[in-house]
C-alpha cells in the first residue's frame, strides 16, 4: 500500500482515538482536504505508469497463447493497479469524512447563531422591562453594611425595601426607611452593567458613620 494511503489510515486512527466530545475545527476539514489532494495525485501518477505502460486499468497482461506478456513491466502494472484500488477505497472514505466535518461545522455554526440571538433577545427584554433608576450609589466604605452586603459604587437603585421607582420623591424616603428597619434585612434591587442585581442590606451599627456606610444620590428624570 502507498506511503499516502498509510499515512491517511494512521491520520484516521489518531482522528478516532482522540477524546470524546473534542470539536471539528476548520483546521481538521483543511488537513483532510489536503491529503485529499495528496490521494488523487498518487492516483493519477499510478493512471499515468499504466499509460506508459499501455495497458489501463483493464488491459489484458497475458498473449493471445496466455503467456505473460513479455513487452510490459507486469510487476509495475499489478503494483499500479492494487495501489490505485487502495486509494479509490480512501478517498472515497475521505470524501465522506470530509462532508461529515463540515455538516458538523454547519451545525455547530447554526447552533451558535441562535443561541446568539436568543441571549441578545433576553439581553433586550430584561432592558425594556427594568423600571428605570431612582437613586445612585456614588460611595462605598469598605468594611460598612453596604459592602457587605455587596453595594458597589455605580450601582443604580431601583428598589430599596418598600421605597421603589413608583413611590419615590426624594432621599428622605430612604432614610426614614433605613431609620425604621435597623437590624432587619432590606431587599435592595439595583442595575448594574445592564443587569438587575438583587442583595438583601441590614442598616446596623458599625465603626464608621451611619447604619449603611454608603452615599447614595438621587437620579434626574
Amino acid at each position: 500500500m502507498s506511503s499516502t494511503t498509510t499515512t491517511y489510515q494512521q491520520m484516521k486512527t489518531t482522528r478516532e482515538n482522540s477524546p470524546e466530545g473534542s470539536e471539528v475545527t476548520m483546521d481538521d476539514v483543511k488537513n483532510l482536504i489536503k491529503k485529499k489532494d495528496e490521494i488523487e495525485e498518487q492516483i493519477k501518477a499510478y493512471y499515468d505508469v499504466l499509460e506508459d505502460q499501455g495497458v489501463g486499468v483493464e488491459g489484458p497482461l497475458v498473449d493471445e497463447e496466455g503467456y505473460p506478456r513479455a513487452d510490459v513491466n507486469l510487476y509495475q502494472i499489478r503494483t499500479a493497479r492494487h495501489n490505485i484500488s487502495c486509494l479509490q477505497n480512501d478517498h472515497k472514505a475521505i470524501m465522506a469524512e470530509i462532508e461529515e466535518a463540515l455538516h458538523k461545522l454547519h451545525a455547530r455554526d447554526k447552533a451558535k447563531r441562535e443561541q446568539d440571538a436568543t441571549e441578545a433577545q433576553e439581553a433586550m427584554e430584561q432592558q425594556i422591562t427594568l423600571p428605570p433608576p431612582f437613586a445612585r450609589v456614588d460611595a462605598v466604605t469598605e468594611g460598612s453594611p453596604a459592602s457587605g452586603a455587596g453595594l458597589r459604587v455605580g450601582d443604580e437603585i431601583i428598589e430599596f425595601g418598600s421605597v421603589n421607582t413608583g413611590n419615590f420623591q426624594n432621599l428622605q424616603n430612604i432614610a426614614s426607611v433605613v431609620q425604621h428597619s435597623e437590624g432587619k434585612p432590606l431587599r435592595v434591587g439595583v442595575i448594574r452593567a445592564g443587569q438587575k442585581v438583587q442583595m438583601n442590606l441590614t442598616p446596623q451599627r458599625w465603626s464608621g458613620r451611619g447604619l449603611l456606610g454608603c452615599n447614595i444620590v438621587p437620579v434626574q428624570r
